[in-house]
């Protein structure tokens, strides 16, 4: 039987992305988006619920993710769920979290308001499009993709 693993997400960020490197010098970079959903209850009443969630960027995604999108920046995401298991250090017994690992993203806004096109395939690999940077004018020129 086959298999699919895909995810496809927009919303905003909920905290500045933390980039971090490996000794080997590879980028990867962790951050929260938050996922809002307008439905209305059984009495017909409206309500929003918001879903948060983990993401990891590797490599040049990484960077180019820290050098133009911050905190309540909106951001397109696609990638895939992975699952992560491990005992606490301090003796709280198992840990496990889902996350999903960028596999590629595009600024979403007007240029100046945070977005425009832009985006980046598999860890570290060539992205496609044009991009802008959040808050102010950009050189298209200077953006690595």
């Amino acid at each position: 039987m086959a298999n699919f693993n895909k995810v496809i997400l927009l919303g905003n960020l909920t905290r500045e992305i933390e980039v971090r490197y490996t000794q080997g010098g590879l980028a990867i970079a962790k951050f929260g988006m938050a996922i809002n959903r307008r439905g209305s209850s059984k009495e017909g009443e409206a309500k929003e619920t918001t879903c948060f969630v983990d993401l990891t960027a590797f490599g040049k995604q990484a960077e180019v993710l820290e050098q133009y999108v911050s905190k309540g920046s909106p951001l397109f995401v696609e990638g895939r769920l992975e699952y992560s298991s491990w005992d606490d250090k301090n003796g709280g017994g198992k840990r496990s979290k889902l996350e999903v690992i960028v596999e590629n993203f595009q600024f979403i806004g007007a240029r100046g308001e945070g977005g425009g096109g832009g985006g980046g395939r598999s860890r570290g690999g060539n992205a496609d499009g044009a991009s802008a940077a959040a808050g102010g004018d950009v050189d298209y020129g200077d953006i690595p993709f």
